[in-house]
């Protein structure tokens, strides 16, 4: 068997449901209304997403980062349109939920993530991560779906404001997922009639942050909790691949050779804590990555 075929067997034999429509989608034709119905089983009447979307945090209440993991993957598929999955995120961004009017952004951890298994870096401590993760994210979809003008289209428009000076002070340290939330935030803006804001400014800021971020060292790839190339370029034609060619093909080649026997690929990371629930969650996240990792072959003309 191929790689891909043994990846492919893999996540028909383990994946959730909405995993797999994400695979017929990308691989075999699906369609993404498929991956919209398989989608809202995580959604709450109040619009937003828990139980377990996010496969680290199995809390069932909505929170912000469930919500965002929605969103990318909506915008992943490249729904456009309306739809009562957009309706309701809308809704619940809206709301004002878990939003801190202080810091004008939504809370990264939620204080009944606590009463559910999660790891450990989504336990509430009393306060929570202002580091525009998912608040760069969520804004982004606000700018792509909501109408324009609305109250929480101009809400959008501000926070982009706010999250861009925060992203361009000297004092604000790289952060792999933070990056990627302005990527997001970048191809909104990108896809958008907003002249506002400086999207040049916006890429060398991305791109200077990718180069201090990259792990460079393949041993730790696949074993140690590190920013592989995919984490940030998504193929051939992404706009961050320049001078990362040689490396992106590695992980290619990197994705080849580290294939487990059935199929799937490591985890590279534990939840920290007691709760046993840990070993369902890595088979989610190994159809994930699984899923991920031949989405990037095949971006890469290796597939």
């Amino acid at each position: 068997m191929t790689v891909f075929e043994k990846a492919r067997t893999f996540v028909y034999r383990n994946a959730r449901s909405l995993d797999l429509a994400l695979w017929q989608y990308h691989f075999e034709n699906g369609s993404k209304e498929a991956v919209m119905h398989a989608l809202s089983a995580y959604q709450n009447p109040d619009g937003g997403f828990g139980h377990g979307l996010e496969a680290d945090n199995f809390n069932p209440n909505s929170a912000p980062m469930q919500t965002w993991k929605a969103a990318n993957i909506i915008d992943g598929i490249g729904f456009e349109g309306e739809h009562p999955v957009i309706s309701g995120m809308l809704r619940y961004l809206e709301s004002g939920a878990d939003f801190d009017n202080d810091r004008r952004q939504w809370l990264n951890t939620v204080p009944t993530n606590n009463d559910y298994p999660h790891a450990i870096w989504w336990e509430y401590s009393g306060s929570s991560l202002f580091n525009y993760n998912p608040t760069a994210a969520l804004a982004a979809f606000i700018l792509l779906h909501s109408p324009k003008n609305s109250p929480l289209y101009n809400k959008g428009i501000d926070i982009t404001g706010e999250a861009l000076e925060y992203y361009y002070s000297p004092d604000t340290e790289p952060e792999q997922h933070v990056t990627s939330c302005y990527i997001e935030l970048y191809n909104a803006l990108k896809k958008s009639d907003i002249t506002t804001f400086d999207l040049d400014k916006l890429k060398a800021a991305i791109s200077a942050n990718i180069d201090k971020l990259i792990c460079r060292d393949t041993s730790k790839w696949g074993k140690e909790y590190v920013s592989l190339p995919s984490t940030f370029i998504s193929g051939a034609d992404s706009e961050f691949i320049s001078g990362y060619e040689d490396l992106c093909l590695a992980e290619c080649e990197f994705i080849t050779k580290n294939q487990l026997p059935d199929g799937s690929y490591n985890v590279p990371w534990q939840w920290c804590t007691d709760y046993r629930e840990f070993t369902l969650a890595e088979n989610w996240w190994k159809s994930i990555i699984t899923t991920n990792n031949m989405l990037f072959l095949r971006n890469m003309n290796k597939l």
